[in-house]
């Protein structure tokens, strides 16, 4: 029988990350060692109060029901959480979770656009962002993110026509991949751009906890104006090591929200209530451990970056985020070939920019995933390989 699949699917391309990961198995059946600084999955150890309070749930047979909806618990302590982390004032109805961030933005465009509406999307940018709304049939368009500017977008890059026809524009700070950091002027002329045009903004905020230099990060719902033209999505993956848990929130315009509960409430039976449980004990329990990975996230970051820095990889601190964007060796003009030597020749797996769109040409992704004694470890072993030699 001949199976026939939707052009959308048939479009997907597993790209460089198949390659990598067969790339990456032939490495260790050659007994060769092997660092993973492609996948930003956090190495740190779930906070005791939050595996304590799952496993307590885990242990009630009631709490293996559909739990149907959000328990009122947890979008109270949502409230309360953003109230004292951001000074932004929130209602219940205005708080919806769902699995994890990259489940939210793949189905927002659901929620936001018919077929052939455009969207903007950053390049580079997360993956999902575009793909997302190309699952649903939407138009992507993309904005350019430099570095001169900080890989913030200028909004008169974006062709008027553009932007009248545009129904929703996604933006990310702390960025993923880029790694920079937004200022207030940003968020200001940002939400200036969503009132001129009647676009909708969606702001990424998925680590707005981990930001370097002592700055404090912020929410985009905290500046005046951005209830009224968009939303917010929170997770607790990087905050809180909850990664495979799938839990994260959208938050701000009321009707998005309620459209978007709406949506979801025919695909979805609410999140499993032991989850819920320990997304109250995360938002409501001590914060001390993410201020403390934040500060080892820095640690890490500025081990990397300097070390490599000083054997001839000249490669920026980063701002914020779990990862580095990385300029690839001046010896070296494709992303992809570079990547490619670096895991064959030391053992090092980094994601080659364009995984994140063509502007990404020229960069690589590393995750800051092993401690400062592994990345110290690491940069000798880069060193030693005569990678960066011309």
């Amino acid at each position: 029988m001949d199976m026939i699949f939707s052009k959308r699917a048939t479009q997907i391309e597993e790209g460089i990350f198949s390659i990598l990961n067969t790339k990456k198995e032939e490495l260790l059946q050659a007994g060769r060692e092997v660092y993973n600084f492609s996948v930003g999955t956090p190495d740190f150890k779930t906070p005791e109060h939050i595996m304590k309070a799952m496993e307590e749930a885990c242990k009630d047979p009631d709490n293996y029901k559909y739990a149907m909806a959000d328990r009122p618990e947890m979008l109270e302590a949502m409230k309360n959480f953003y109230k004292n982390r951001f000074g932004v004032e929130l209602e219940t109805d205005q708080i919806m979770s769902m699995y994890g961030s990259q489940e939210g933005m793949a189905h927002i465009a659901l929620v936001m656009c018919d077929p052939g509406d455009v969207v903007l999307v950053p390049n580079p940018g997360y993956p999902v962002f575009g793909m997302g709304p190309q699952l649903m049939g939407a138009k992507v368009e993309t904005y350019p993110l430099y570095a001169e500017n900080n890989f913030l977008p200028d909004f008169a890059d974006i062709p008027e026509e553009t932007a009248k026809a545009a129904k929703f524009m996604i933006i990310s700070y702390p960025a993923n991949p880029v790694c920079s950091v937004a200022d207030d002027s940003f968020y200001e002329k940002a939400i200036a751009f969503a009132k001129k045009y009647n676009v909708i903004l969606l702001h990424d905020n998925a680590y707005s906890d981990i930001i370097f230099g002592g700055k404090e990060g912020k929410s985009f719902l905290s500046y005046p104006g951005a209830m009224e033209v968009g939303i917010e999505f929170y997770s607790l993956s990087k905050s809180y090591n909850m990664t495979g848990m799938r839990i994260s929130f959208a938050l701000g315009n009321k009707d998005v929200i309620q459209m978007f509960r709406k949506v979801r409430s025919q695909i979805d039976y609410g999140i499993f209530l032991p989850i819920q449980k320990a997304a109250v004990a995360a938002l409501t329990g001590p914060q001390d451990n993410v201020k403390e990975q934040c500060r080892i996230y820095e640690e890490r970051n500025y081990a990397l970056c300097r070390g490599m820095s000083s054997i001839g990889w000249k490669i920026p601190d980063g701002q914020g985020t779990m990862f580095v964007w990385a300029p690839i060796p001046e010896n070296y003009t494709s992303s992809e070939r570079f990547t490619l030597d670096l895991m064959e020749k030391t053992g090092m797996i980094v994601t080659p920019g364009t995984a994140f769109g063509n502007l990404g040409e020229g960069y690589v992704r590393i995750a800051l995933v092993h401690p400062v004694e592994t990345i110290e470890k690491v940069v000798r072993i880069v060193k030693e390989s005569g990678i960066l030699e011309a």
